[in-house]
């Protein structure tokens, strides 16, 4: 039985009710990695639950014992202090949290491209047979070396959210370092010429839009990732596939939530026969960035 706390005075009463606030706030966000994306008619209501399960985890301190919830105070606030130091999940991760719960259901919109793929999908079988058994014959995703450098940086970012979002973490990291280091190089004009992911990542991370579509797409198959390449006029650029429309939906919020800046107002992506897939490509600062045109002419599957 709660012990009676009626000899707190009003003031006593505000300054642990607003203690049991602050610590609501940023313990919501840490306690929301740990639990499952909950999606409801394209509502992500895991951070809801989040603060409820808080919420009622302070007023049970109040309602045991008031004092209680200072020490609790101080110890979610000491674990992000100590998570700061060790660059882990700390307070810009409370607030980025936050920002990509009101962004995913109220800022960022879907754009689904309709063009020759969803409205013609025979169409795009015919498209020069030896440009795509040229690329498709360079995705080398067995390769030791493009496995060893795909591990070594799908683990570089976004390690804390792996409870929360699983090997998406793993695909949006490698991602970011590929699409942050890649430099464009242009192929003689004599011949196009096809990169293995092997030989981009030991020239450096340079090359045309095919070979960065290759090295993309290479190196996120070999860490367990589903891709294709599209071929679009005067350019080629690597999709990832999401899955279901739920899956979309778990993988749209981990992209507003760990590509924070600059804020994601869009997701771009193909749909056919209910199966999603986002665009990979290196003009984008994110996961499912706009396509540089609808002009597609040719579908490599891998």
């Amino acid at each position: 039985m709660a012990i009676d706390e009626s000899r707190y005075s009003g003031l006593q009463q505000f300054l642990l009710n607003l203690l049991s606030l602050l610590t609501v706030l940023p313990l919501a966000p840490y306690l929301n990695r740990y639990l499952p994306q909950i999606v409801a008619g394209g509502w992500h209501l895991d951070m809801m639950v989040a603060i409820i399960l808080s919420f009622l985890f302070t007023r049970l301190l109040l309602w045991i014992f008031k004092p209680l919830i200072i020490p609790a105070f101080l110890l979610v606030c000491g674990v992000l202090v100590f998570n700061y130091f060790t660059d882990s999940y700390s307070f810009a991760n409370v607030l980025n949290d936050y920002k990509g719960v009101v962004q995913g259901n109220w800022g960022a919109k879907d754009s689904k491209q309709l063009d020759i793929l969803s409205l013609y999908p025979r169409r795009v079988e015919t498209y020069r047979d030896k440009t795509v058994r040229g690329i498709k014959s360079r995705v080398d995703f067995q390769d030791s070396v493009v496995r060893n450098f795909s591990v070594r940086h799908s683990l570089e970012d976004f390690d804390e959210y792996f409870p929360k979002y699983g090997r998406v973490v793993r695909f949006l990291s490698l991602f970011r370092y590929i699409n942050t280091h890649f430099k464009y190089v242009q192929d003689t004009r004599r011949d196009e010429y096809f990169a293995t992911a092997r030989e981009t990542i030991l020239n450096g991370l340079g090359g045309d839009c095919d070979d960065h579509s290759i090295l993309m797409a290479a190196c996120l198959q070999s860490i367990g990732a589903q891709c294709r390449i599209v071929l679009i006029q005067g350019h080629a650029y690597p999709e990832l596939y999401c899955g279901s429309k739920e899956d979309f939906e778990a993988m749209k919020q981990a992209i507003i939530t760990l590509f924070p800046r600059p804020a994601v107002k869009e997701i771009y992506y193909h749909e056919m026969k209910g199966m999603y897939w986002i665009n990979l490509d290196y003009t984008a600062r994110h996961p499912g960035g706009p396509y540089m045109n609808d002009k597609v002419y040719a579908l490599i599957e891998l």
